[in-house]
């Protein structure tokens, strides 16, 4: 190694760079600055974001929320599935009045009940959103990690071979596209359920939550594959890109080293977006009678049994409907964040 030296006429220290064969001035008590990689520019802009550290914050601890469910509720000695009003258990402590609506205030809410109680069957309010929770937001990631992965897989391949692969793969892009998404939801369902399942017997929930993940991945791919498509078009024409066919670099590592790392800033963003979407979509299926049923939590089923009650009891859809709209603004915002944060050029 060449140590540094003194430049003649000055007082300053030269550091030699072994790499480049050059020299750059240090001043005294300086030190060098070193290179950082697109990964940790987009990670400094982003801790400079305090929304979007927050909104991190608020995500992960939902996260956290639904993986601690079974812990909490254990806390509060209560589960999702008790009937707490109807249960003679429980009778020596009365949730529910003569009408079945909930005593004491705020739809019931106490010290064993901290969100209050379910109008007519007394079920923990509580218990049933963390669990609610749970269900939606593994859902939701299983579902948006298949979308993801097939529209990136599907618009890898189009964009970068082009020609009939990418005229069939656009075809069939296209036949999915036709579909009406929330009118194929409902239809769906029932049908892919009935085709394995007797219509005599209850459907198991293991099976909802395939089928549901099923129909939102066939038909929910497109977007991110359109999207991957167009960006690798554009790459794949650049001067890297050239140089690496000419080097005799075969298409899969093409792929692998040279255009993939250069559209993770697209899909991370589209991922921030598409997740809070997908878990409004499994909550219209559950409202819509077609997703998950009694008596499995869901986010979408407590807003169905809250349209019910709303006139008897509107504090029931109180704690759910914040949870959800402050979960989906974070995650928005999180979304917002991300962009900027890989693309500064866009700043808000």
């Amino acid at each position: 190694m060449t140590s540094p030296t003194k430049a003649e006429g000055s007082g300053s220290a030269v550091a030699l760079d072994p790499e480049l064969e050059t020299t750059s001035p240090v001043a005294p008590g300086e030190k060098k600055l070193e290179g950082r990689s697109p990964g940790q520019l987009m990670w400094q802009r982003f801790k400079r974001d305090r929304t979007g550290m927050l909104c991190a914050g608020v995500v992960i601890f939902y996260f956290v929320i639904a993986l601690l469910a079974p812990v909490l509720t254990s806390i509060s000695g209560t589960n999702p599935y008790t009937l707490y009003g109807q249960d003679p258990t429980y009778s020596d402590r009365p949730v529910l009045d003569a009408f079945g609506l909930p005593l004491g205030y705020f739809g019931g809410v106490s010290g064993t009940h901290w969100f209050g109680v379910e109008p007519q069957y007394g079920r923990d309010l509580f218990a049933m959103l963390v669990y609610g929770m749970r269900t939606s937001l593994f859902m939701a990631l299983g579902v948006t990690t298949l979308l993801m992965i097939t529209g990136v897989t599907l618009g890898l391949i189009g964009g970068y071979f082009g020609g009939r692969t990418d005229y069939w793969i656009g075809r069939v892009t296209d036949f999915f596209l036709s579909f009406p998404s929330q009118l194929f939801f409902i239809a769906f369902m029932p049908v892919v359920t009935a085709f394995f399942v007797d219509p005599q017997e209850e459907t198991p929930t293991y099976f909802r939550a395939l089928a549901i993940l099923i129909v939102l991945w066939l038909l929910g791919w497109m977007g991110m594959a359109r999207l991957v498509r167009s960006t690798v078009l554009s790459l794949r024409e650049r001067e890297f890109v050239e140089a690496a066919k000419v080097s005799g670099a075969s298409p899969l590592r093409i792929v692998r080293k040279e255009i993939l790392p250069n559209i993770v800033s697209p899909i991370l963003v589209q991922f921030t977006y598409q997740l809070p979407s997908t878990i409004l979509t499994i909550a219209f299926l559950s409202f819509a009678g077609v997703g998950f049923v009694e008596p499995t939590p869901d986010w979408g089923r407590l807003f169905a049994a809250g349209a019910k009650y709303a006139e008897t009891d509107p504090a029931f859809m109180f704690f759910p409907g914040v949870a959800l709209v402050i979960f989906i603004l974070c995650f928005n915002l999180l979304g917002d964040s991300v962009r900027d944060a890989f693309d500064p050029k866009s700043g808000r």
